[in-house]
């Protein structure tokens, strides 16, 4: 069985990584990144010692979605066309994640999307991730979702019962991956006392830009003044929607702290010191819990809710006044701290790479 995965993003890369190395046991299995994301895609690689079969090096300065689309498309095609492959595996809801399905669709060869069934519902909210994750599931012959609502909402969407797999999610096997195998960083942070709490930031997704990132900034500036004990860590997204805001807002409070970006092991190690997590992220709301952060989500919406239900998330939207007053309730009240940190992780125990695995060599 011959085995070509496709991703382009860090956040892919993370989550494929751990499953590239459990089936490459067993499996003839390929790689071909997308080059979506650069510099940040290659750290990762080299942390898990992957070296990508294929490089479709699509990266360019302001790229947009109907050129990356159209790149994937015709750059997967060709290499499905150069070799024969039985399988196409490809991860959650990018642009390189729904081209390289479609790719895999017209010629004919089964598909298996990880992290199958996250919805919104609102294909406004992610843009464009909604849509691609939609448009993946009405394409993939397997579908690997993390937890019995993804599940539930592919049932819904008419997916066929025996095609749907609960797996938990793979970034929880990259995460413990990286505590087992890789000592955290020698080398100090950025700021004065690693002593005081921690609270680490990240923001940069693309509904947000603008106003929304703006919000957030003004918020963290709040709390910067409210708890002048309180080191707030930044590592900041090197676009310059995210850079541009946050830079002007935050640059000169001195119990912030604005990072280059981390690299994936560093990031995981300091979440694991952290005192409490404030994101827009997708995967951190997966991990965190993992750890017994409690995470305040600054969006609008989340196709995680089920960490909201397990009560490990909070979603506190981009309202400035908003994201002060749930920070201040975590940072004052210690037994709504603690309900969030003990709270039940939705995501897995770290064994979904052994299960898709499974589902793989059973087709």
């Amino acid at each position: 069985m011959k085995i070509l995965f496709v991703f382009g993003t860090r956040p892919e890369a993370i989550k494929m990584a751990p499953l590239i190395l459990k089936l490459r046991q067993d499996l003839d299995v390929k790689v071909c990144v997308t080059g979506q994301h650069l510099q940040m895609l290659d750290n990762i690689l080299e942390l898990f010692k992957i070296v990508p079969d294929f490089n479709l090096n699509l990266m360019k300065k302001n790229q947009n979605l109907e050129y990356l689309t159209g790149k994937i498309l015709s750059g997967v095609t060709e290499i499905l066309k150069q070799e024969k492959f039985d399988w196409v595996l490809v991860q959650g809801d990018t642009t390189s994640t729904m081209a390289g399905a479609m790719a895999a669709f017209y010629q004919k060869i089964k598909i298996g999307h990880v992290e199958a069934g996250l919805r919104t519902f609102n294909l406004e909210d992610p843009f464009p991730e909604e849509l691609n994750r939609q448009i993946t599931s009405k394409m993939a012959t397997l579908h690997f979702a993390p937890t019995e609502k993804n599940y539930q909402n592919l049932l819904n969407e008419g997916c066929p019962k025996e095609k749907i797999h609960i797996t938990g999610n793979t970034i929880i096997d990259s995460l413990k991956w990286v505590l087992k195998n890789v000592p955290e960083p020698e080398e100090s942070l950025e700021f004065a006392d690693t002593h005081e709490p921690i609270i680490l930031v990240t923001g940069h997704r693309r509904e947000n830009f603008g106003d929304g990132l703006i919000q957030i900034c003004s918020a963290l500036k709040k709390i910067a003044k409210h708890f002048p004990h309180i080191q707030i860590v930044y590592p900041v997204h090197l676009n310059p929607n995210v850079q541009n805001p946050v830079k002007r807002i935050l640059s000169k409070i001195k119990n912030v702290h604005l990072l280059k970006p981390l690299g994936y092991p560093e990031f995981i190690h300091l979440m694991n010191r952290s005192h409490l997590i404030m994101t827009d992220s997708g995967g951190v709301q997966e991990e965190a819990p993992s750890l017994g952060k409690p995470v305040l989500v600054m969006r609008k919406t989340t196709e995680r809710s089920e960490a909201v239900e397990a009560g490990t998330v909070k979603l506190v939207g981009t309202n400035s006044d908003n994201i002060f007053e749930e920070a201040q309730n975590l940072l004052s009240d210690h037994s709504k701290f603690k309900a969030m940190s003990i709270a039940h992780n939705p995501y897995g125990e770290g064994n979904a790479c052994e299960k898709i695995s499974r589902f793989i060599l059973g087709n």
